[in-house]
């Protein structure tokens, strides 16, 4: 059985490209979110395996979704995704809980070998 991913970012072109190359490696993506608030509700109701998670989205940031989502589930597996110039929030998510990160602009090896490494399997 495919693996469940909701993938949360503002952009809906990295939306987009997330979800077609998590497609094109076998996963599910059940829900693109476009906002912290609404991948940590997505998150209660659909329990995915995995988020792909942006740090800066507007309402609530990747930060605070990966903080609920930990508080709710301290199981979740979230990669963050994040600019270059985005280190310091990239520590504190690290420090919080997150598993793995990806930076952009990203290689789709990237991604998947983040993915795989946060599901158990590399």
């Amino acid at each position: 059985m495919s693996k469940k991913i909701i993938v949360a970012d503002d952009a809906p072109i990295i939306r987009l490209m997330l979800k077609d190359i998590l497609t094109d490696a076998g996963y599910e993506v059940v829900k693109e979110c476009e906002n912290g608030r609404h991948a940590f509700e997505s998150y209660k109701e659909l329990r995915p395996d995995l988020v792909t998670m942006d740090i800066v989205m507007p309402e609530m940031d990747g930060i605070q979704a990966l903080e609920q989502i930990l508080k709710f589930d301290q199981n979740a597996k979230v990669v963050m995704v994040t600019a270059v110039d985005q280190r310091e929030f990239l520590m504190k998510a690290i420090r919080l809980g997150a598993t793995d990160y990806i930076v952009k602009p990203f290689e789709n090896d990237r991604v998947i070998s983040a993915v795989k490494k946060a599901l158990g399997k590399e």
